[in-house]
């Protein structure tokens, strides 16, 4: 597939819908879950508007370890009983906060983060890790964001193990 992407779409569920059909066929005949979530991220990051952070943390069987990703340098382990990330691990149930810094144990990797979406990524019944978003505006993220993040990763959560 040809890296050159463009989205059009302006309404956050057009645009979360062309952004999962561009995730899958990017991800197409790649098996290395590495790569895919670096892809993935980059989509992302390129795709949806007013993010300060897109990317994945992998789970190695007891916390939640920084995985590709796009914007400023992160933290690198996250217990699964600390900040968003953690409890959508945790929890396997995705996380929208429209401030984090009212969220108790919030992680600030960056304080400029005022929103985050953290969605769970499940293949076979195993938590692979998660799908972290962040924002600087409060409140980014809203229902169409949430269901077309959970679309997307339940469209290629298969081809994301490590």
């Amino acid at each position: 597939m040809s890296t050159a992407l463009s989205f059009t779409a302006t309404d956050p569920a057009a645009l979360w819908a062309e952004a999962g059909d561009a995730a899958a066929a990017l991800v197409a005949g790649e098996s290395d879950g590495i790569a895919n979530m670096a892809n993935v991220a980059a989509l992302i990051w390129q795709a949806i508007p007013d993010l300060n952070w897109a990317g994945f943390y992998r789970f190695d069987g007891r916390e939640l370890v920084l995985g590709p990703f796009q914007g400023k340098a992160a933290c690198i382990r996250i217990p699964l009983d600390k900040g968003v990330c953690g409890a959508a691990a945790r929890l396997r149930t995705t996380q929208r906060v429209e401030d984090v810094h009212a969220f108790p144990g919030h992680i600030a990797c960056d304080a400029a983060s005022r929103s985050e979406l953290v969605v769970p990524v499940i293949a076979n019944d195993r938590l692979i890790g998660v799908l972290d978003l962040d924002s600087p505006l409060p409140a980014r993220f809203g229902t169409a964001d949430q269901a077309g993040a959970e679309a997307l990763i339940a469209r290629i959560a298969g081809v994301l193990t490590a």
